[in-house]
């Protein structure tokens, strides 16, 4: 596949937004905490996806298939890291 200047641009531009969206939300603080941990949570992940497939190029390529099976295990140690953190972070909170 051609890698065309349309197809940066639009990354670029998506990335963009997405950082926009996401500082606007915290800076004005328009939501309550939760949904707005939520919100911020799914824009990062937009964030990654558009990261990852115009400009990492996951999708392209004859590459070996455990590359792949790496990236996926990658998220699943960092979520689990993420997650694991948070729930040490608010333990304290749930004892008392």
């Amino acid at each position: 596949m051609a890698h065309s200047a349309g197809k940066y641009i639009f990354g670029y531009a998506a990335s963009l937004v997405l950082t926009a969206v996401a500082f606007g939300l915290a800076l004005t603080r328009a939501l309550a905490p939760g949904p707005l941990v939520l919100a911020l949570i799914l824009l990062a992940g937009c964030q990654v996806l558009v990261q990852l497939y115009f400009f990492m190029h996951v999708t392209e390529g004859d590459g070996p298939a455990f590359h792949s099976a790496a990236l996926v295990l990658g998220f699943i140690f960092t979520f689990a890291v993420v997650l694991m953190s948070m729930w040490i972070m608010t333990f304290h909170s749930q004892v008392a």
